[in-house]
């Protein structure tokens, strides 16, 4: 299949694409990268865990080198503790092995390695090995012995699979320049005080064609026309049949192949099948779990055959996220179950020949009692979360917070503070009012406290945490209801829209929050000045507390809000003349709540009447009667007193 290599250089960013899409992505970012090699000096030694911490100088997280890794820095020869290998304040040379990851330091190595791009020179190793992936044995004998010839002594020399078929006079200039690379670092020790970094691959592209470039690559895309002469003069007549394009725009690049849409879907934990199964992604801090769902595939004659189909679909787009998110350590991947053998083997088949492309090698260990499939995967840098993800500042990356019994309460929204509540459900809160012996009732009820949001515009207002009482307010409580407090908030439209739209209080935006609940917040926008919209609300509100009173008044000379509801002349009682006599002063904020038909309640009337026989038809009543019969329906009653009132 055709591949293409993606190099933003400036991002220092690279990825290799296979029929479009994208397979593995390449991030040289961070401040250790794998194969730099550091003058170091050790701090610590460690018996119990065969290992040291070594300065390296670039972070306060120290390398870390194990006792199987120490190759020439061993103070003398034979098994013995670390400690008597290493001392502390010692000068090492070493070599970043993996890049840090999460709380722990570099991993560093003394057996160091500088790779070309044929070979890769082993100053401290010995004897000629050749890739694996060289299946020729006529050509696996030429290269030995070529590389037996060329070896510099006491070092060791690995063939790398690019060789294969490559010229002696190309395999030596490619040694020759691993040579001076390596002597150029050995005079840099010598005089550097530690510690300092030596060596680091700085050419990006150099880097990536080095270890990228395959019989199957057809094009390379670079973010700078200048490059272009760099990557043909490294792929040399050899990539004659390579196209070699510079981007118009390098800003795009990325967008353009879609390698930001491949990172976003990567740090998602589910990957849609082409058959309509998925894959679920799950890291932590031991192993990877991976679990094989079938979805909606239906479309095979069988059960059998659906969940090979599945398991099989699963195990190449699996091969494929392992390298595209750089996973490594264990692994564990939860296919369908299936109950033939034959199926099963067939499917660790599938998954090895999958697998095998992998630079990273990775190894299947078994097929569990359970049908799990274990295998390993060598860490090569950092993975996709570490490079590309932000833990959530709220849960810390753990997708929940702890609510606490007793200390953290989640509120219902109904009672959230800086949220609309309906009429309806701030009356419920109400208690209702209680009935005296004499047949007395309290017309009346004191209002909770209230927030009001006032601006010029009455479509533009937001009502916040109002309580509704009763409808008409007892006097004393008018005259101990304390003002609101004043707030001029300033707020663009398109935040007084969103504001509006989700019913939240605008003292929000404030720096502090307001100590009292009783406030009264008024809008300023862009262009207003905020004294003056305060004097605005104050004479508002001054007005709107004028007419309170008078309206207080008015209900205090028919006996200080008690009356005794009995039928006048008119045939209209006390309780309705009073809420006429209310409603003729219209308050200045007026809150328009959904019409509840409640029942009326009979008023106690001290009458004798014949009892009523249970047969008995209820008769109606004619136009012109004169109201003194009580056992007519309340609506009738009512409006018979409102015509009575009008005339």
């Amino acid at each position: 299949m055709p591949q293409q290599i993606v190099i933003a250089e400036q991002l220092r960013i690279a990825a290799v694409l296979t029929d479009e899409r994208v397979d593995e992505l390449i991030v040289a970012q961070g401040r250790y990268q794998i194969g730099d090699v550091y003058l170091g000096t050790v701090e610590n030694v460690l018996p119990g865990i065969d290992a040291a911490f070594v300065n390296i100088g670039e972070s306060e997280k120290n390398g870390f080198i194990h006792v199987t890794d120490l190759g020439p820095l061993r103070l003398k020869k034979g098994a013995a503790g670390i400690t008597e290998l290493l001392e502390p304040r010692q000068r090492v040379l070493v070599q970043v092995m993996k890049e840090p990851t999460g709380t722990k330091g570099p991993r560093l190595t003394g057996n160091l390695a500088l790779p070309g791009r044929y070979l890769v020179l082993q100053p401290s190793g010995q004897g000629v090995n050749i890739s694996r992936r060289i299946g020729s044995e006529g050509e696996r004998n030429r290269l030995r012995a070529l590389g037996v010839l060329v070896k510099p002594p006491g070092a060791g020399l690995l063939i790398r699979t690019e060789a294969e078929g490559v010229s002696e006079e190309l395999l030596i200039d490619d040694l020759e320049s691993l040579l001076r690379q390596w002597e150029a670092i050995q005079r840099a020790a010598e005089t550097a005080a530690p510690p300092v970094l030596l060596n680091r691959d700085e050419d990006f592209i150099h880097r990536i064609l080095r270890d990228h470039t395959g019989p199957d690559l057809s094009r390379v895309v670079v973010d700078d026309p200048a490059a272009v002469e760099r990557v043909t003069g490294f792929l040399g007549e050899e990539g004659a049949a390579v196209q070699v394009d510079a981007h118009p725009e390098p800003a795009e690049l990325l967008e353009h192949f879609k390698v930001n849409a491949a990172i976003r879907d990567a740090l998602k934990p589910r990957v849609d099948l082409p058959s309509g199964g998925y894959v679920i992604i799950e890291p932590t801090e031991a192993l990877t779990v991976i679990d094989v769902n079938s979805g909606s595939f239906t479309r095979s004659a069988n059960a059998r055959e659906t969940v090979l189909w599945t398991n099989c679909e699963a195990a190449v787009e699996i091969a494929r996220q392992l390298k595209l998110r750089n996973i490594g350590g264990v692994i564990i991947v939860d296919f369908i179950d299936m109950d033939s053998r034959r199926d099963q083997l067939q499917l660790l088949e599938y998954f090895t020949a999958a697998i095998r492309d992998d630079a990273a090698r990775p190894q299947i260990a078994q097929l569990t009692e359970l049908g799990l499939v274990e295998l390993t995967r060598k860490r090569q840098g950092q993975n996709i979360y570490e490079l590309f993800g932000r833990a959530c500042p709220s849960c810390g990356g753990l997708g929940h917070v702890a609510v606490l019994p007793g200390k953290d309460l989640l509120q219902p929204l109904a009672t959230a503070t800086g949220l609309v509540r309906s009429a309806a459900s701030a009356r419920a809160e109400v208690a209702p009012p209680s009935e005296s012996s004499g047949g007395r009732r309290r017309r009346g009820g004191r209002g909770r406290s209230a927030a009001a949001v006032i601006s010029d515009d009455t479509d533009a207002s937001l009502a916040v945490d109002a309580d509704v009482s009763e409808a008409v307010a007892a006097p004393e409580s008018a005259a101990r209801r304390q003002d609101p407090e004043l707030l001029a908030v300033p707020m663009t439209e398109q935040q007084e829209e969103v504001y509006g739209w989700l019913g939240l209080s605008p003292a929000l935006l404030l720096e502090e929050p307001p100590e009292s609940d009783n406030l009264l917040v008024r809008v300023v926008r862009p262009g207003e000045d905020a004294d003056a919209v305060l004097e605005e609300a104050r004479q508002q509100l001054a007005a709107s507390s004028g007419r309170r009173r008078r309206r207080g008044s008015r209900g205090g000379s028919r006996g200080g809000g008690r009356s005794t509801a009995a039928p006048d002349d008119n045939g209209r009682s006390d309780a309705v003349a009073e809420t006429s006599t209310q409603a003729d002063s219209a308050p200045l904020l007026v809150e328009i709540t959904p019409l509840e038909i409640t029942p009326f309640e009979p008023v106690a009337v001290v009458a004798t009447e014949p009892p009523a026989e249970p047969q008995a038809e209820p008769v109606p009543v004619a136009a012109g009667s004169d109201g003194s019969d009580e056992d007519q329906e309340p609506r009738r009653r009512r409006r018979r007193s409102s015509a009575a009132s009008a005339d």
